[in-house]
């Protein structure tokens, strides 16, 4: 990462880090509201000591919402598949965010059910 991306004070740690969530929605799960789903999860990345950069979202025909945060430490992608009562978090990580606390903000406040949080290490054979 170009050290001119970083956060003033911030230096790229040599950990990359894929945190995955796979989860069930629930009826009381905020996500059809896009402006609402920001907050939540830019708050969430806030509670992980993230910083979100930017953002960009879709909404499909069928409800579906795709919302991306780019973050000073790579980014946060949540796809729903309402029909299925299905949503997905990736976060990528190459910097220092509390991934798990990250996670656990999330399906807390999307109300979600049957959470799975797996943790997969990235560039592993670069090294």
């Amino acid at each position: 990462m170009p050290a001119k991306s970083l956060l003033s004070g911030q230096r790229p740690a040599a950990g990359k880090l894929l945190c995955a969530v796979d989860a069930a929605l629930t009826p009381a799960s905020p996500v059809t509201d896009v402006t609402e789903l920001t907050t939540l999860a830019t708050a969430a990345v806030t509670a992980g000591r993230g910083h979100v950069l930017g953002t960009s979202h879709a909404v499909f025909p069928n409800g579906a919402v795709t919302l991306v945060l780019i973050l000073a430490e790579s980014h946060l992608a949540i796809h729903t598949w309402p029909e299925e009562n299905l949503i997905a978090v990736d976060l990528f990580s190459c910097g220092s965010i509390a991934a798990e606390r990250v996670a656990g903000e999330l399906i807390a406040a999307l109300q979600l059910a049957d959470a799975r949080v797996r943790r997969m290490e990235r560039g592993a054979l670069l090294r």
